[in-house]
């Protein structure tokens, strides 16, 4: 893989991507090729600040940082590296993340959207490469995402664009973490995929496998329903495909909204691609305004995997597109 920027890079850079359940990093070097990777838990519950400026203080040291680090965070963050909201993260809000690493490392470090980053590691190393027209959407604990416009991330007046896990898309659904009902993520993520097995499983609907593998209704999860699914039950393919049919709303209404040349799904979830590919591909041909007069999006899933986000945190750091903790 070529470096995303030109001009001298450091021989060795740190990207973090802060998830819902984890925090990945990874160290690349000038060619972007990966020399080390590690995990760590996201914490949880009302101490999280500090646990988490702790674990990705520990995760920079552990991977060899000495002076460039990005990471990525999932919700509204600004230019200068404040994490304003995070309704994946319990209790963290106006957090500055960059002054606060800064401090605690010694040395800059650059933050960004986790979907952004996730975007500039697609765009310039992945399967988004020559692309000028992109929207990434990544499936995780919740969605986020990002728009790659003539060939430029666009980050919106305040930095906040692509928060599409967000969009509206049943005004009486479930209660989103974020306050509000029927959020996109509540139906499309993998949280969303779990809570259609659960319904799916206490309403009778995947009698089958639960029969055959003696499960509790009540603890079905989607990986419960995956694995049903490539083993070929029907049950279980009849929930992937209602669990598709909302990922596709969503990329229905982003093309109609942007209309990007291609739509790349990443984040945890994108590990199923061998499931999702076709039943996404076929209901956002049959969501689309008008999609028999217009060339249908191309429909990609992340190159790059789970690692994306990480990998173009680190890109950021190292200047792959201009942008700095102001």
């Amino acid at each position: 893989m070529s470096p995303a920027a030109s001009g001298p890079l450091p021989a060795r850079r740190i990207g973090i991507d802060v998830g819902g359940t984890k925090a990945l990093g990874v160290a690349i070097d000038r060619a972007a090729c990966l020399l080390d990777e590690q995990r760590r838990p996201t914490p949880r519950g009302p101490a999280s600040v500090v646990a988490l400026l702790d674990t990705l203080s520990a995760l920079a040291r552990d991977l060899g940082a000495g002076g460039v680090v990005g990471v990525g965070v999932p919700g509204l963050v600004t230019s200068a590296g404040v994490l304003r909201a995070a309704p994946n993260l319990d209790g963290v809000a106006d957090l500055a993340v960059a002054d606060l690493l800064s401090e605690r490392l010694g040395y800059a470090v650059t933050v960004d959207n986790d979907a952004t980053c996730a975007a500039v590691a697609e765009h310039e190393l992945g399967v988004a490469r020559g692309m000028r027209d992109v929207v990434l959407v990544t499936l995780g604990t919740g969605i986020g995402g990002a728009v790659i416009s003539d060939g430029a991330v666009r980050r919106g007046s305040n930095g906040f664009a692509g928060e599409f896990g967000h969009m509206v898309v049943d005004p009486d659904g479930p209660m989103c973490p974020c306050g509000r009902n029927g959020c996109w993520e509540r139906y499309a993520s993998g949280e969303g995929l779990t809570r259609l097995s659960r319904e799916a499983a206490l309403a009778g609907r995947l009698d089958g496998p639960l029969a055959s593998t003696h499960a509790d209704p009540g603890a079905v999860g989607g990986e419960d329903v995956e694995r049903w699914a490539r083993a070929g039950d029907g049950e279980a393919l009849a929930v992937i495909d209602e669990f598709c049919r909302w990922v596709a709303l969503g990329l229905a209404n982003l093309t109609n909204a942007l209309d990007p040349r291609m739509l790349v799904v990443g984040g945890g979830l994108s590990a199923g691609a061998d499931l999702l590919r076709g039943p996404i591909r076929h209901w956002l041909a049959e969501l689309l305004y008008q999609s028999h007069l217009r060339p249908l999006p191309i429909v990609e899933f992340a190159e790059l995997g789970e690692r994306a986000g990480a990998i173009g945190a680190a890109l950021l750091a190292g200047g792959a597109d201009g942008r700095g903790v102001d």
